[in-house]
């Protein structure tokens, strides 16, 4: 669509320019005077709104260990709680870890001048030209074919055991099929399965609303922003999940969801939840699934999706699609077939606890990478590949992840149809090797380890954070 609006072309490097959220300043073009660039006030090439200005010799890269590890948490620091009045001080805490992060991307990364990441553009575009050369983005419908039978096989089995009032197996049975069904739902949300909006919109709303109870809608609100800036802790709301979960020290300061338009607020509940995050992660995976129901209905009673133009039938569909659901499960299963309240409460615990796998798949992917800002220079395919990492497994578990395990190649080409993605993550280890980024994956089991060390990691800073305010407090008092 954005080329219906195009009005020239730039030849030579293009400049992005710092956007006003987060700081940039604009003069207002008037007759005579320069050109908008020249009237930029805080931007170009040698400027950025982080606390290291991109540059590949910087002085944020001197203080870098020979192994290109720098610590996010150094509780040693003697001015790890001073500002330069030597007060003691939080917010000055929550800088100097920012500025380590940004330092360690700096010191692992391709530098973010513009000739730099003018290079990996171009080789990413002549990627995407082959890519498309070698029908990567075609649909393989015999694979989805497969992807149906055993998709089916749970649904029966989850009926079969529930007949035979085994509800514990039906419970897992039908875990499972909403975590299959979550993959086609993802797909179907990335218009991969037939890159026509409208049918891949039908198969999202049957699979999500009809079968599983979930917005499809409000899924793609949500991820399409997740896609354009991941693991930004202001804008990706795939990471805003405050007051339980921080996966940045920048969450402890109060930060604006420019998403939610709202203060992820460091209250006395994140207080609690945050140091013991680390422990609480798969518990709170367990009942993650509840929290999708009510976002599902917020976003619909709410009307936050497309009312009009071509779309303006999707609402009344999920509205369907969601009484539907809620006839067939709570209705259905929950009253007119399991007996007892206990039972009950046993097949919601289990169908809901099991599919806490699909919630860690979810976030395995984003949760342990950076959170940095390296300013607007930075190219789109150098962000993906550092705020994104794989899950290394045999070619037969794939049906398991679901396509989730080549998150990196996915963000790359998001309507790429799941099934070619192993075939393309190939290319993108050699697009990688060529371009100096890291290609980052784990196997599930350490890919956890990672995820959950981030959390203790950032629990430590929590308590550093919360032992530089005590200090203040004594200090003011004392004063």
């Amino acid at each position: 669509m954005m080329r219906r609006y195009r009005i020239g072309r730039i030849t030579g490097y293009w400049t992005n320019f710092v956007p006003p959220i987060q700081g940039g300043k604009f003069k207002l073009l008037t007759s005579g005077s320069p050109s908008p660039a020249t009237n930029y006030d805080g931007g170009g090439a040698t400027s950025s709104s982080t606390a290291c200005p991109p540059s590949p010799r910087h002085p944020c890269h001197e203080t870098a260990r020979q192994d290109g590890n720098i610590p996010l948490f150094d509780e040693s620091s003697s001015e790890a709680c001073y500002s330069d009045d030597r007060t003691p001080d939080g917010m000055s805490y929550i800088d100097i870890q920012t500025r380590k992060e940004i330092r360690l991307d700096l010191a692992k990364y391709p530098a973010v001048d513009v000739q730099t990441q003018h290079m990996i553009v171009e080789k990413f575009r002549a990627l995407h030209k082959y890519v498309k050369r070698q029908g990567l983005y075609r649909c393989n419908y015999w694979a989805y074919a497969v992807e149906m039978v055993r998709i089916s096989l749970l649904f029966g089995g989850f009926i079969f055991f529930l007949r035979k009032a085994q509800h514990i197996i039906s419970g897992f049975c039908l875990a499972f099929f909403w975590q299959q069904l979550a993959f086609i739902a993802h797909d179907a949300g990335h218009l991969a399965i037939t890159h026509n909006m409208h049918i891949d919109t039908l198969i999202g709303i049957f699979v999500a609303d009809f079968l599983g109870g979930l917005s499809i809608t409000w899924w793609k609100r949500n991820h399409n922003v997740h896609h354009i800036i991941t693991n930004a802790p202001e804008h990706d709301p795939d990471i805003e999940h405050m007051p339980f979960f921080a996966i940045s020290h920048r969450l402890l300061s109060n930060l604006r969801s420019t998403y939610y338009d709202r203060a992820m607020k460091y209250d006395a509940v994140a207080r609690f939840f945050i140091p013991l995050q680390a422990w609480l992660y798969y518990p709170i995976m367990g009942v993650a699934r509840f929290n999708l129901y009510a976002m599902s209905w917020d976003h619909l009673i709410a009307q936050r999706g497309p009312r009009k133009g071509a779309v303006w039938w999707h609402w009344w569909a999920e509205m369907v699609g969601q009484i539907f659901f809620w006839w067939w499960f709570g209705y259905g299963v929950l009253y007119c077939t399991i007996p007892t309240n206990m039972d009950r409460f046993v097949f919601i615990l289990v169908c809901h606890a099991v599919s806490a796998i699909l919630h860690i798949q979810i976030t395995l992917s984003h949760f342990a990478m950076s959170t940095a800002d390296l300013g607007p220079q930075e190219s789109f395919p150098q962000r993906m590949l550092r705020t994104t990492m794989d899950v290394d497994c045999p070619q037969w578990l794939d049906f398991f992840h679901g396509g989730l395990q080549f998150q990196v190649t996915h963000h790359l080409f998001p309507r790429m149809p799941r099934h070619n993605l192993r075939e393309a993550s190939k290319l993108v280890q050699e697009f990688c090797a060529e371009v100096g980024i890291p290609y980052v994956t784990y196997g599930f089991a350490s890919g956890n380890g990672q995820v959950v060390g981030r959390l203790a990691n950032i629990s430590r800073q929590a308590a550093m954070l919360a032992k530089c305010q005590r200090s203040l407090a004594k200090n003011s008092k004392i004063h």
